[in-house]
């Protein structure tokens, strides 16, 4: 029996350098009855890397719903279950939120052991504002992406994505389409020896020419609030086309239509209806 108050521990693990692990992290996991981990073949490297050797028990996104009760049920026994993901922050992209709201509607105590983060590692080089939303993983199908990006693009922060590096070249693509005049940044192989940083303004920004393996943490700086303003001064018959729609159509749906049309902000469309609506 050890000092430890039973209960779930969420533990950050590295994600690349076996070395970015706090002392209290390898001390938690020392003291554990139980592993959760997403691949036990994954996690045992970093468990023998030192010496730790304890029951490593399978939790992944196919089987998380099943094992949730058993597992609250051990920590109500008095157990000490620690729960990892293959690299970084549990539950942040990974499995584990299944589990955490699992122990909440059981009053199970819950202890965060915080550490590495692919997100915040990423943004605390990347020179952006340090303003930022992290999203995650992107849909898979397009249309389902561009529905999410037509929001995205109204916030002025900075966005986090983590994106297989097989598919960047299409998702950059996309991402020119509805988040252009902003700068992008690629994380690869973050704190491992090939580690490499790509910076580049996003509209001139050609993908790249290899297949890429892994994952890339990617983020687009945040919104400038000079960019619109450009486009409206570059673009002669913006003015003109504004004026056929609103002999058509109300104010609320020009501005959706133009807006959605020529990637300009809804409040930059609007200001424009309203003047001309004056004249």
């Amino acid at each position: 029996m050890n000092n430890f108050l039973s209960g779930l521990y969420i533990v950050s693990t590295p994600i690349g350098n076996l070395e970015d692990i706090t002392l209290r992290a390898l001390n938690v996991l020392k003291n554990s009855d139980k592993v959760l981990c997403e691949d036990t073949r994954r996690s045992v490297k970093l468990l023998n890397h030192y010496n730790i050797s304890k029951q490593l028990v399978s939790n992944h996104k196919f089987n998380e719903k099943k094992t949730a009760s058993k597992i609250v049920e051990d920590i109500k026994s008095g157990q000490v279950v620690s729960m990892i993901s293959d690299a970084g922050t549990p539950t942040i992209s990974d499995p584990g939120l299944v589990l955490i709201n699992e122990c909440i509607k059981n009053k199970v105590k819950i202890f965060p052991v915080p550490g590495v983060s692919a997100a915040t590692t990423a943004m605390s080089v990347s020179g952006f504002k340090d303003q930022y939303i992290f999203y995650g993983f992107l849909p898979k199908k397009q249309t389902a992406i561009e529905k999410e990006l037509k929001r995205l693009k109204e916030y002025k922060f900075s966005l986090i994505f983590f994106i297989p590096a097989i598919k960047i070249n299409f998702y950059i693509k996309i991402f020119k389409k509805y988040l252009h005049g902003r700068e992008v940044f690629i994380g690869r192989e973050m704190t491992k020896i090939h580690e490499t940083f790509y910076r580049d303004e996003l509209d001139k920004f050609s993908g790249f020419k290899e297949n890429l393996k892994g994952e890339l943490t990617v983020i687009i700086s945040g919104k400038s609030e000079n960019y619109d303003s450009k486009i409206v001064v570059n673009t002669k018959h913006l003015n003109n086309e504004i004026k056929q729609y609103l002999k058509k159509y109300s104010v609320k749906d020009v501005v959706n239509l133009i807006s959605q049309k020529n990637n300009l902000s809804k409040k930059k469309i609007y200001d424009i209806c309203l003047k001309l609506k004056k004249t």
